[in-house]
């Protein structure tokens, strides 16, 4: 699908509804008015960090100043728990969808999704209500993937999968995921949706600047690996000493 798909969107409607004509003031205010709209939203929406507001708000204690200082969920994992990781996970994904279907419906479908994706992204690394010290995009950006081409998203996540599971490290699985990512897009929504694919570049970017200190520990054999079990597997060592 590309950005041509005939699908029903405020922008075009108003344009029709007051009869607008192309190359006119009203036409081209109305036009910029929308981009600028399918920017701020979302990027107010990805400046809300719920990492941050879960932290201080329940656990009293900053998510950024613990582990790796990033405000995500497998830092949130790490800090506080799984219970905490979930939530902080469903809030950024659900946060991460509204923002690209209101981008969607907004302005010219895929279209103003593709600029609403990139800005939701941005607002969750760089948010202003959080000193600007966010998270790294990731989970943010797989919701965009998934928005825009459930196939890519599908197969961007087993990429991830793959990674994580064979390394257990979680920042090697997202950064490669997410190097991918623009060229599978690429593949299924075709030339005609250039701008999706520009955007999603975009975004890659800067979830990648996000990952350079990972990168260096990766490089240097530092990088913290994920260790799910590691809790389960002490108790079952715990509970064999004590029948031992």
């Amino acid at each position: 699908m590309g950005g041509s798909v005939n699908v029903w969107n405020l922008t075009q409607y108003l344009l029709v509804r007051w009869d607008l004509t192309p190359g006119t003031f009203p036409y081209a205010a109305l036009l910029v008015g929308a981009v600028l709209l399918a920017a701020i939203v979302p990027y107010l929406l990805g400046s809300i960090s719920p990492a941050v507001l879960i932290s201080k708000g329940i656990y009293k204690t900053d998510v950024r100043t613990l582990g790796s200082g990033n405000a995500g969920t497998t830092n949130m994992l790490r800090a506080f728990g799984k219970k905490a990781a979930a939530a902080t996970l469903i809030l950024d994904l659900l946060k991460a969808a509204l923002a690209y279907w209101f981008g969607f419906f907004l302005f010219l479908g895929m279209t103003g999704g593709a600029i609403a994706g990139f800005f939701v992204v941005f607002g969750h690394i760089f948010p202003i209500f959080a000193k600007f010290r966010g998270g790294k995009g990731v989970a943010c950006l797989a919701v965009v993937a998934l928005c825009q081409s459930p196939l890519t998203f599908a197969i961007v996540l087993g990429v991830w999968l793959i990674v994580v599971l064979g390394t257990r490290y979680v920042s090697l699985g997202s950064v490669m995921a997410a190097l991918l990512y623009p060229l599978i897009l690429r593949a299924f929504v075709g030339a005609a949706d250039g701008g999706s694919v520009a955007f999603a570049i975009a975004a890659v970017c800067f979830v990648i600047f996000r990952h350079r200190e990972n990168l260096k520990r990766l490089y240097e054999g530092k990088e913290n690996k994920l260790q799910l079990f590691k809790k389960k597997k002490k108790e079952d060592e715990n509970n064999g000493n004590r029948t031992a």
